[in-house]
Order: structure tokens, then C-alpha cells, then sequence
């Protein structure tokens, strides 16, 4: 894999030929041993170039069932926190900063297990070809998996909302909660306040994609 040192070079048609390429090389990756129980590699997908990378944990039960990410309750959090931001999930690129699912069993249910430093660093080489390709004008990081993968240490998400920071990746960084924590709010009343929060991140996020010195020549 090589370095990404100007993912923001100007336009190439050969950019989605290529990661295209990368994802069948990732589909293969055994770089640790998250593979061995995972169905299979989820990796990123949406435009290329795009506008704004989102960046989460890593897939989930149905999404490593199914092979796309963002796909299960975590996914219609964030496709309804999309709408009421006013983007289009189509034009944004969306990845996990894990591209296998780790878990453990709790009776017959697959449950979520958070990747420690060694798994994440294993996938870094991916989500940096993922950046180099997609160049975005800025990546959001959704949740403590993300943050440590995208800012290159590990940080308190509730330190670093509502800032714009330099990424290790290239682009600026916007950091937010994971969708599935919402999910797991049991109140209604702080779930929609969680909610709120989400959609503005993520608007705020788009807005620094969006202005000038990020746009793509």
C-alpha cells in the first residue's frame, strides 16, 4: 500500500477503476484475525469522488450478512439524520474504519465487540486508499473507533464536537457520536435530543465540504 499524500490531487476517472481494484484486494485481507469469524470484508461505498467521508466503527451483524455498510437500525439512524440535514446519502461515501465484523455470542445473537488498536491499525491501509480515491473535503468520524482511525489517536468524542480538526488522513476532520448510540437511548425525549445533536454535526460537517477551500478543482 502506499502513502496518501495529496488526496486532494484533482479529478480522475481512474479513481473508482482503482478503488474498485483496492476492494477486491481488501475482500482477501487477512492482516488479522478478524477475518476468521467474519462472513465477509464489508468495505466503503458511494460516489468518487465525494464530498464528505463518513467513517464508522466497523459493520455490524446485518451488514456483515449482507456485505454493504450502514445498512441495519444504525444505518436508518443515520439515512434519517442525513434527510433532516438536507443531504443526500447518495452523494456522500460511507465506511467503517474496521472492515470485519468482530463479536461474541450472547445466546444465539452476534454482539458488537469493539476492535482494539492492533485491529484498527491493521485496516488502516484500506481506509487510507479509501481517502486517497474518494478525496474528500472532509471526513466525520463517527464514534471512538472512527476518531482513533481518522485522527490517528484515541480522543473523548465530547472534547472534540463542534471543532474542526486536522485529520491524520489528509482532510479535516469532524467528529461525532455513532448512529447505533442513539439507538441505544431508552428515553424518546433524549433519544430525539441525541438526534438533534447528530443532524447538526452533520450539517456542520457538509458545510466545511462545502466551502471553498475544500472543493475539489
Amino acid at each position: 500500500m502506499r502513502n496518501v499524500t495529496n488526496p486532494r490531487r484533482p479529478a480522475s476517472g481512474a479513481d473508482a477503476r482503482q478503488l474498485a481494484e483496492v476492494a477486491a484486494a481488501a475482500a482477501r485481507c487477512e492482516r488479522c484475525d478478524l477475518y476468521r469469524c467474519a462472513t465477509q470484508t464489508v468495505f466503503g461505498e458511494g460516489p468518487v469522488p465525494a464530498p464528505m467521508m463518513l467513517v464508522g466503527e466497523q459493520p455490524g451483524d446485518e451488514e456483515d450478512k449482507r456485505g454493504a455498510p450502514f445498512i441495519g437500525p444504525a444505518g436508518r439512524v443515520l439515512d434519517d439524520a442525513l434527510k433532516a440535514a438536507g443531504i443526500d446519502r447518495g452523494t456522500v461515501y460511507v465506511t467503517n474504519a474496521v472492515k470485519h465484523f468482530k463479536w461474541e455470542a450472547r445466546g444465539k445473537r452476534r454482539i458488537h465487540k469493539r476492535p482494539n488498536t492492533t485491529e484498527i491499525e491493521a485496516c488502516s491501509p484500506w481506509l487510507r486508499e479509501e481517502v486517497a480515491h474518494v478525496r474528500p473535503g472532509v471526513i466525520v468520524a463517527m464514534g471512538a473507533t472512527a476518531v482513533r482511525a481518522v485522527l490517528g489517536r484515541a480522543r473523548a468524542i465530547v472534547s472534540l464536537r463542534g471543532q474542526v480538526l486536522d485529520s491524520a488522513l489528509g482532510p479535516p476532520m469532524v467528529a461525532t457520536v455513532h448512529p447505533s448510540a442513539i439507538v441505544r437511548v431508552p428515553d424518546r425525549d433524549e433519544r430525539r435530543a441525541a438526534l438533534h445533536g447528530f443532524v447538526a454535526d452533520l450539517r456542520s460537517a457538509f458545510g466545511v465540504a462545502d466551502s471553498p477551500g475544500n472543493l475539489t478543482p
